[in-house]
């Protein structure tokens, strides 16, 4: 899968407003492909809302895209595992080293 990587960090796509999820709404169909994609990272960080409607309806036809009218990109360095976590559509990203776990 491509990642768009500059000076070590990774370019994640996610939708941080109420209302409805990106990844979280379209995991079963396009799993992390809508997080990574280099084509969507591109048109968020240029706001070219146009062109990603178009794009997405072209690629990704299948996918709920209501999320996609406050998509952002956060930088995370390379090789950080993390997940995205949503409620009432609000998605954020937490990092599993800043994450407590319990163990049995």
């Amino acid at each position: 899968m491509e990642k768009v990587i500059k000076d070590g960090m990774v370019a994640v796509v996610f939708s941080p407003g109420y209302g409805a999820g990106w990844y979280t709404w379209n995991s079963t169909h396009y799993g992390v492909e809508l997080v990574f994609d280099p084509m969507i990272v591109d048109m968020v960080l240029n706001n070219k809302k146009d062109e990603l409607m178009t794009y997405l309806a072209m690629r990704y036809p299948e996918a709920y895209i209501g999320g996609a009218d406050d998509l952002a990109v956060k930088w995370l360095p390379v090789g950080s595992e993390f997940r995205i976590h949503e409620y009432d559509g609000n998605e954020s990203i937490e990092l599993k080293e800043e994450m407590d776990w319990i163990t049995a």
